[in-house]
This record gives C-alpha cells, structure tokens and sequence, in this order.
C-alpha cells in the first residue's frame, strides 16, 4: 500500500506528466532532426562528396553467396559506416540544439531569480528568500550599531 501512496504523490506532484511531455517532444523533435539530417544536410554532403549516398556506404566483411539460380545461400555481412555517419551528425544536431535550449531557459531562470529585476515575475520562494536576506541584514546593522 505505501508503494501505491509513493505513486500517488509522485504522479500528483507533476513529475510524471512533466516526463509524458519530455518524451512526446522528444519523439517529435527526433523527426524533425530525422528529416533534417535526410533531407536537408546528407544531400549537400553527398554532392560535395561527388554523390556518395552515406546511407548505403559499408565495408563488407563476407561477400553474400548466390547459387546458379539466383537464390541468396547467405547473407552479406557488412559494416555499414554511413549509417553511423547520419547518427553522428543526428548527435550533434540534437546535443546542439538541447545546449541551446538549455542555455536560454538558464538565462530565463537567472533573470527571473534576479529579485531586483522588476521586468519578469520573481517566483515566491525567491522573493522570501531575498526579503529575509534584507531582514538580516538591517539586524545586523542595528546589532552593530548598539555594541559601538
């Protein structure tokens, strides 16, 4: 009963639905670098390459065996490095793109926990936090006062 209860509070909090979003973004950014590796940056590195299609580029290992009749006895055992080449490049794209992503939001969040910046929302607990610092601080400088 208690790992239902754990379920709950995990579930309530927003934690899960934070992920189910993660992950349906996620699935939806994939295509879009998909295509864009495909469609957008294989074609011209294909043509300055004198046009090597990537995709279909290995190093095969053991040639297929065919019999007189044209039926493949076994398969070709190949390395296929283009493959390998398009997820490089999807790679770089995506971690580009989440290090962009990131770096943006960091820069949202900073000027949002700016107490002093009055141009976006300071969230609660950081307002608190910087109101009590201020308390403190007058204190401190009333504390000093009286022992001089």
């Amino acid at each position: 009963m208690k790992l239902f209860t754990e379920f709950k509070e995990f579930a309530v909090k927003g934690n899960m639905i934070d992920i189910a979003v993660g992950v349906i973004i996620g699935a939806a950014f994939n295509k879009v670098v998909d295509v864009l590796v495909k469609q957008v940056f294989m074609p011209p590195l294909s043509l300055l390459t004198d046009g090597v299609n990537f995709d279909n580029k290995q190093f095969v290992l053991k040639e297929a065996i065919i019999n007189s009749t044209g039926k493949t006895i076994s398969k070709e055992v190949a390395i296929g490095y283009g493959a390998l080449a398009e997820a490089l490049i999807d790679f770089f794209i995506i971690g580009f793109t989440v290090f962009i992503v990131i770096k943006f939001m960091n820069k949202l969040r900073n000027k949002a926990q700016d107490s002093k910046d009055k141009t976006v929302a300071t969230p609660k607990d950081i307002e608190l936090l910087t109101h009590l610092t201020e308390l403190i601080e007058e204190q401190n400088t009333l504390l000093k006062a009286k022992q001089q």
